[in-house]
């Protein structure tokens, strides 16, 4: 029961997080929101570690570590997927894989689990797909690309669940802390290496539109009118024309990274706060429960966005998430007494 219960608590603040995370991400980037949520919830498990003490271990380092990499996998999968869309069809797609994955690994390593569990768990995939389902006007079929990132995506979300089982049971919050580290690392990482990208970019640009104006003039390199030309021509070919073109790039990045953050900071840092938690939800029900049970339910966590929508923003829930909400609810009766 108590696993049912975690599981749901997991799902549901899951939910709230990605609640909080779409309202950020309006307002800047999905990568930042993602590269502060990991960093906040990093402070939260740290300070988490001092009243639940874990050991170090290599297991807890390398499992945690390990999960850490999926979950930045999955997450770019997940942005990139919804992004080609259909989300009615992507969304829910991810979600259900995310669950099939760990409950058939737990199947084949030999979980045991009472018969009512398995109408049980097919009740709830039917209900992650319902509750998960957004309607779209008008929208298309996906295509293989988007589907095969959905696919990937939730591969990559199941396997944060296995290797999170795979921690040792004395190692506490450790692993959360390593994959909340690895995860921030990475996101920081690309949101680096996106920005450095962009402004090589941009500062080539402005160097042809420059080239094609001085050309536009009349001003031939090297003449009298063009002095200035033939001495950056000259510093090119001294070597100094790359270091004032690599530091063009790099002031442009550095502008670049350093504003946008402000609009929604605080949100993301709540998205990293509430996503934590979840984890450490998840991590509890894992150490006194089933993988399949607590990775099943936890698929439900659209279920905690679409309340807080129609909460918040008074956003209508469709007839098909209330189907699938009563169906979450009567598989979670079932997984309780199984």
């Amino acid at each position: 029961m108590l696993t049912v219960v975690l599981g749901l608590a997991g799902a549901l603040v899951y939910g709230a997080a990605d609640f909080l995370g779409g309202l950020a991400a309006r307002r800047i980037s999905a990568l930042r929101v993602t590269a502060i949520g990991a960093l906040s919830g990093v402070v939260l498990l740290a300070l988490g570690t001092l009243v639940v003490p874990g050991r170090w271990s290599f297991e807890a380092v390398l499992w945690g570590g390990l999960s850490g990499v999926t979950g930045a996998a999955a997450i770019a999968l997940l942005y990139a997927c919804l992004a080609i869309g259909p989300m009615s069809i992507l969304s829910p797609l991810t979600a259900v894989t995310s669950a099939i994955v760990p409950l058939t690994w737990g199947l084949l390593t030999g979980s045991e689990l009472g018969f009512i569990a398995y109408p049980a768990f097919a009740i709830a995939l039917v209900a992650v797909v319902l509750v998960g389902l957004v309607p779209e006007q008008g929208a298309v079929r996906p295509t293989l690309r988007g589907l095969l990132m959905a696919l990937g995506s939730g591969t990559l979300i199941g396997a944060f669940y296995i290797l999170i089982d795979l921690t040792p049971r004395d190692s506490g919050l450790v692993p959360l802390v390593v994959n909340r580290t690895v995860n921030g690392g990475i996101m920081i990482v690309v949101i680096v290496g996106l920005a450095l990208f962009a402004a090589q970019r941009h500062v080539r640009a402005v160097d042809a539109r420059t080239a094609v104006l001085d050309g536009t003039h009349g001003v031939p390199l090297g003449s009298a009118g063009g002095t200035g030309a033939g001495v950056a021509g000259a510093g090119v070919a001294g070597g100094t024309g790359a270091g004032v073109a690599r530091s063009s790039v790099l002031a442009a990045a550095a502008a670049a990274l350093r504003g946008g953050w402000q609009a929604g900071l605080w949100l993301a840092i709540g998205c990293g706060l509430l996503d934590a938690t979840a984890n450490i939800i998840v991590l509890v029900g894992l150490r006194l429960g089933d993988l399949e049970i607590v990775s099943v339910l936890t698929a439900l966590y659209p279920a905690g966005t679409i309340l807080l929508a129609a909460v918040v923003l008074r956003e209508r829930i469709g007839r098909l998430q209330w189907v699938g909400l009563a169906l979450a609810l009567a598989a979670s009766a079932m997984l309780a007494a199984a």
